[in-house]
Parts: structure tokens; C-alpha cells; sequence
């Protein structure tokens, strides 16, 4: 009885356990796909600008390798945009996917290691989506010299490139605001690998616990329960001895006098 409450008090344990991983696994699953939605936009904004922006033709300028030049960048900067969007999308719904699978029906300890999964591959998702997003500023300044005659163009620019200027600055200030020491998280190992870790049933107690009965085994709770029958009826039996041994005194006594 006190093994079979010990595994039932390790199994509580570890299933408390277990649901408070689940809220950092639900944590890093929202903010990827979070990451992954706004990804898709800036996708769609991408292939937008990569289709239906038409720049002036050559003929136009004084100079014909000054808009070769910047139709170059700016096709290779929307291009590179929109595939580090896509590679967002692409990746966050493959975490999303696989990881929610191995943390629901995965084997024991699949919810750490899933969590454990989101948690690291996090940083490549956020570093595709910081160069979609400064590739798409880039583009943007590019549009804006190929479209519009020289002085919009660098009210435009200036406008753009102060953009980009302040989202570096936001970033690092953010960053710097919110950060902390990985080593002082919250951390569950010690309680899967200390009171709530399972051990192997010892050796004594495999002959109770998974006895085999002609050529089958049987599970834990009958092996249990057999073993309490048999204790039960070994202490029927030597209430029985003494009550014997009892009598026989007793018979013995009134012999005497």
C-alpha cells in the first residue's frame, strides 16, 4: 500500500507540474504565432509591391545605369523581404504544428522538451522577421527614388530611412527594458528530476507488482491486491494459531487442578 501511494503522490506531483509547463509552452505558442500572422501581412505587402509596382522606364532618365541600379536593389531587397516573411510563416506553423503534437501526445516529459523546443528556435523567427521588416523599409526608399521626382524623393527618403533609425532605437531600448538573466528562470527540472521522478519498482517488489500468472502478466493493482489477500489471510491464520495455542493452555490448566 505505501508504494502504490507513493507512485500515486509522484504521479499528482508530476501532473501539477506538468500543467504549469503547459502555461509557458501556451506563452512562447502565442507569441511565435503572433510573430507568424504579422509575417503573413508583411508577405502580402511584399508580393503587392513586387507585382503591381510598375517604375518609370529608362528612357526617362538623363542617366540610364542610375534606374538600372535602383530597380536592381529594389528588387532584390522585396525579393529578400518577402522570402524571410514566408520562412516565418513556414517555420512558426511548423513549430505550431509539430510542437503542439509532441507536447499533448508525446512520451513522458514531452511537454519540457517541446517547451524547451519553442523556447530556442524563437530566435531564428524573430531574427527573419527583423530582416523582412528592414528589408521592406529598404524597398520602400527605393520606390520612392524610382516614382517621384528628386525632391519628394528625399523628403520621402528621409522620412524612411528616420523610420528605420527609430525602430533600431525601439528595439535595442525595449530589449534592454525588458531583459534578464536566463540563469534566474523558473525552471521545472528539479521537480521532475527530484520528488516527482518515477523510479523503477524495485526488485522485491517486481515479484508483487508484475508476477505472471500462467505465462501472463498481471497488472500492478492485482498484484497489489493479491498480495493484500495473502497478508490478510496470513494474519487470519496466526490468530488462529494463537487462539489454538490458547486453548490448549487452558486445557492444560484444568488438567493440573
Amino acid at each position: 500500500m505505501l508504494a502504490a501511494d507513493k507512485l500515486q503522490l509522484q504521479s499528482t506531483l508530476r501532473q501539477q507540474a506538468t500543467a504549469l509547463k503547459e502555461k509557458e509552452f501556451n506563452l512562447h505558442h502565442g507569441n511565435l504565432m503572433t510573430v507568424g500572422t504579422q509575417a503573413a501581412v508583411l508577405a502580402g505587402l511584399d508580393v503587392t509591391m513586387f507585382i503591381e509596382f510598375q517604375p518609370p522606364s529608362n528612357d526617362e532618365w538623363a542617366i540610364v545605369l542610375i534606374p538600372r541600379t535602383l530597380k536592381f536593389i529594389f528588387y532584390v531587397l522585396i525579393t529578400s523581404a518577402f522570402c524571410s516573411n514566408i520562412f516565418v510563416v513556414a517555420q512558426t506553423t511548423i513549430l505550431s504544428v509539430l510542437g503542439a503534437s509532441l507536447a499533448l501526445r508525446g512520451p513522458d516529459g514531452s511537454m519540457m522538451t517541446a517547451t524547451d523546443g519553442l523556447y530556442h528556435e524563437r530566435i531564428s523567427v524573430f531574427q527573419a522577421f527583423g530582416r523582412g521588416l528592414v528589408f521592406t523599409m529598404g524597398s520602400v526608399v527605393m520606390a520612392v527614388w524610382l516614382h517621384l521626382h528628386w525632391e519628394a524623393s528625399v523628403i520621402c527618403c528621409s522620412i524612411a530611412v528616420f523610420t528605420i533609425s527609430r525602430m533600431r532605437e525601439a528595439y535595442y531600448r525595449i530589449v534592454k527594458k525588458f531583459d534578464f538573466d536566463e540563469s534566474l528562470t523558473v525552471d521545472f527540472r528539479d521537480i521532475f528530476d527530484g520528488p516527482a521522478a518515477i523510479q523503477a519498482v524495485p526488485k522485491s517488489m517486481w515479484r508483487l507488482g508484475m508476477a505472471t500468472i500462467g505465462g501472463k502478466g498481471v497488472n500492478a493493482k492485482d498484484s497489489f491486491d493479491n498480495h493484500d489477500k495473502r497478508r490478510d489471510a496470513r494474519i487470519v491464520e496466526e490468530e488462529e494459531d494463537e487462539s489454538l495455542i490458547r486453548r490448549q493452555r487452558l486445557k492444560y490448566s484444568l488438567e493440573m487442578v
